[in-house]
């Protein structure tokens, strides 16, 4: 993806960014992962849907949009032990969360996200071949009365076959959250 492409679809996404309303801001959290000889720490703003589904026994299916700007670090680039690459991420996600009435308590997750890399991921032998990666992943948390949401999650990025090779990545992502 050359430098134009990525200023056009940066600049894209900051306005659709500017016109969710900051007041609308349900959650934010902070996660950190490691996998693959790589590790990366990731904010994050959430939006919850109004939408509730298969509502039964005090739970339903709901969601959220999830915001987020990473910081990876890569510790085996282009294969070599040692040698480092440090790539930042943008992305967002639509996350489908089970979860009771009250948005307290135990949940799990499900979700597939857009992610732009700032440079393509070449890591421990696995070079991807676009900055445009899909990060899909599933999650079991806890929200506590406070408002505090701990989770563990395991993530996989992949650009889903659009070019070759795609490799993929996964990683295992302690999060920490905060609900208003």
């Amino acid at each position: 993806m050359n430098i134009l492409n990525r200023k056009i679809i940066l600049a894209g996404l900051g306005l659709a960014l500017l016109h969710l309303n900051a007041s609308a801001i349900d959650s934010v959290s902070g996660e950190f992962a490691s996998g693959n000889r790589s590790q990366f720490v990731r904010a994050g703003a959430q939006w919850n849907w109004d939408n509730q589904w298969y509502k039964s026994n005090g739970n339903f299916i709901g969601g959220y949009w999830d915001v987020t700007l990473t910081q990876w670090r890569n510790n085996a680039y282009k294969g070599i032990e040692g040698s480092t690459q440090n790539i930042t991420d943008i992305g967002i996600t639509p996350v489908f969360r089970w979860q009771n009435d009250n948005r307290k308590g135990l949940y799990g997750e499900a979700a597939i996200g857009f992610h732009l890399f700032s440079h393509i991921y070449s890591n421990n032998n696995r070079q991807f071949s676009t900055a445009f990666q899909f990060g899909d992943h599933l999650g079991v948390g806890y929200v506590f009365d406070s408002g505090w949401d701990v989770a563990l999650k395991v993530q996989h990025f992949s650009n889903g076959a659009i070019k070759h090779p795609n490799p993929g990545a996964n990683l295992a992502v302690i999060k920490v959250g905060h609900s208003f």
